[in-house]
C-alpha cells in the first residue's frame, strides 16, 4: 500500500469522516477532543444562550465572537453571563468613511482584534490599509475573509485580489493578519479554478497560500467554515503534511450556523458540512490529520498566544 492510499484508507476508517451524523450521535453528550479547544471564529447569536449552546454542543472550551458593530451587544451579553467561555473581536463596513473611527472605539472598550473584515474592496485599497495601519498601532490582528468568486449571482467578491496580498504584508510587516475564506483555502494549491469556490481533488504543491505561510511571520491560518473543512478532505496526503509544516501558523475556527453545535438548523448545503456542526466535523479532520503536538497547537495553544488570552 502506497503512502497516499494508506492515508485515504486511513482517514476514510476512523469515526465521523465526512460522514452524516445519525440520531444517536445527535444524542451523545459532547464531544472530548482530548483537550482545552479555542474557536477563533463564532458569530454571535442574538441570545446569550444560543452563543453558548453551540460551544457546549460542540465540546469547544473558549470562543472568538467575531462581532459586527451592529451586534457588538449581543457577544457583551455572552462574556457577561458566562465568563471565561468568550472573547470578542470587532468589525464595520470598510468602505465607510469613519470605519477606523468605529473600530478604534470598539477596540478601547474591550475587543481584542478586528473581524471578520468582509468587505467588497480591494486588499491593497485604502480602505483596508488604514485599518492594517490601526491594527498595527493598536497591536491587535485582523482576521479577513478573502473571497475572489461569487456564490451567487450580485454577490460580488471580498478583499480582492489575494494575490496581492503578499505585497500587503510586507508593507505591513508591524501588522497579524489571519487569512480566511474561500480564496485563501483554494489558493494551498498552485493550481486554482477561476470560477470555483471549493476546488476538489489533488492538491499541487507551490501554492501561494502555502507559501505565504512560510514566507510571512505576519500570517496566521483560520480553519474554518466549509472553505476550510473542504481544504482539509481534497487530498489527505498534502494536508497532513501542510497541518505539521505549518502547525504554529493555523487556528482551529467553526464558523458553523447551526444551533445547537450538533448540527441542527445547519443552514449550508455544501456536502461536506450539510445537516452538520462545522465544529464537530472540523475537530473530527483535524484530530484524524494533524500529529498530536500539532492538534493541540492548532485548536488551542497558537490562537491563545496570538491573542494573549489568558487560560
Amino acid at each position: 500500500m502506497n503512502r497516499r492510499r494508506f492515508f485515504e484508507t486511513t482517514f476514510a476508517a476512523l469515526p465521523g469522516a465526512a460522514r452524516p451524523l445519525t440520531g444517536q450521535a445527535l444524542a451523545q453528550d459532547a464531544p472530548s477532543w482530548g483537550g482545552p479547544v479555542l474557536d477563533i471564529h463564532l458569530h454571535p447569536r442574538k441570545q446569550a444562550e444560543s452563543t453558548f449552546a453551540h460551544l457546549e454542543g460542540s465540546g469547544v472550551t473558549k470562543a472568538v465572537l467575531l462581532t459586527n458593530i451592529s451586534a457588538e451587544e449581543s457577544a457583551k451579553a455572552a462574556m457577561e453571563k458566562y465568563p471565561g467561555r468568550f472573547v470578542r473581536f470587532t468589525s464595520a463596513d470598510a468602505t465607510k468613511p469613519d470605519a477606523a473611527d468605529i473600530l478604534r472605539k470598539s477596540l478601547n472598550g474591550g475587543a481584542i482584534g478586528m473581524g471578520e473584515l468582509k468587505s467588497h474592496v480591494r486588499i491593497d485599497g485604502p480602505e483596508m490599509r488604514r485599518i492594517f495601519e490601526l491594527a498595527a498601532e493598536l497591536e491587535v490582528p485582523v482576521l479577513i475573509h478573502f473571497q475572489d468568486v461569487p456564490q451567487f449571482p450580485g454577490e460580488g467578491t471580498y478583499n480582492t485580489p489575494i494575490q496581492g496580498l503578499p505585497a500587503i504584508l510586507k508593507a505591513h510587516p508591524k501588522t497579524t493578519f489571519i487569512g480566511h475564506a474561500d480564496a485563501f483555502w483554494a489558493n494551498i494549491s498552485a493550481e486554482v479554478p477561476g470560477d470555483v469556490s471549493y476546488p476538489a481533488g489533488r492538491i499541487k504543491a507551490g501554492g501561494l497560500t502555502d507559501r505565504m505561510l512560510a514566507d510571512h511571520a505576519n500570517l496566521y491560518g483560520d480553519v474554518s467554515a466549509n472553505s476550510g473543512r473542504n481544504a482539509l478532505a481534497r487530498d489527505v496526503e498534502f494536508i497532513a503534511e501542510f497541518l505539521a509544516r505549518h502547525r504554529n501558523k493555523l487556528m482551529f475556527g467553526c464558523d458553523c450556523s447551526c444551533r445547537d453545535g450538533r448540527g441542527t438548523g445547519q443552514a449550508s448545503q455544501q456536502p461536506l458540512i450539510k445537516g452538520k456542526c462545522v465544529a464537530r466535523e472540523t475537530l473530527t479532520a483535524l484530530k484524524q490529520l494533524a500529529p498530536p503536538e500539532a492538534f493541540r497547537k492548532i485548536t488551542w495553544e497558537n490562537g491563545m498566544r496570538l491573542l494573549k488570552i489568558k487560560a
